[in-house]
């Protein structure tokens, strides 16, 4: 890997037709989504990291397929649902998506 460019991601959305199964698995992992609709776009969700960084997940639409995508987290073990083990775990997301977790020891990653 290249050395780092001062550039953080702030944003990462993602579409799904399993709304609610895609925020239910994201919150065993211990995101907390608020519940929010921004003028007449559609009702979503958005959790906030410890970076500050945002993840948000919308219902799909035909024009906003996600797609192939490989998500990766740091997290805390004991805090997901069901607890995980520190190492690194491959789970798989309600649509498919591979979600590369590695968890700590420490609550707070």
């Amino acid at each position: 890997m290249s050395d780092p460019i001062g550039i953080r991601a702030t944003l990462l959305v993602l579409y799904s037709p399993r709304l609610e199964e895609c925020r239910r698995f994201y919150e065993d992992l211990g995101l907390r989504f608020a519940s929010e609709q921004h003028g007449r776009g559609p009702r979503h969700y958005a959790a906030t990291l410890a970076d500050g960084a945002v993840v948000e997940l919308y219902p799909a639409r035909p024009d906003h397929e996600t797609g192939a995508l490989r998500l990766g987290f740091v997290l805390g073990g004991a805090a997901a649902t069901p607890p995980l083990a520190p190492g690194r775990h491959l789970l798989t997301d309600p649509d498919g998506r591979t979600v590369d977790i590695h968890a700590t020891e420490r609550p707070d990653a």
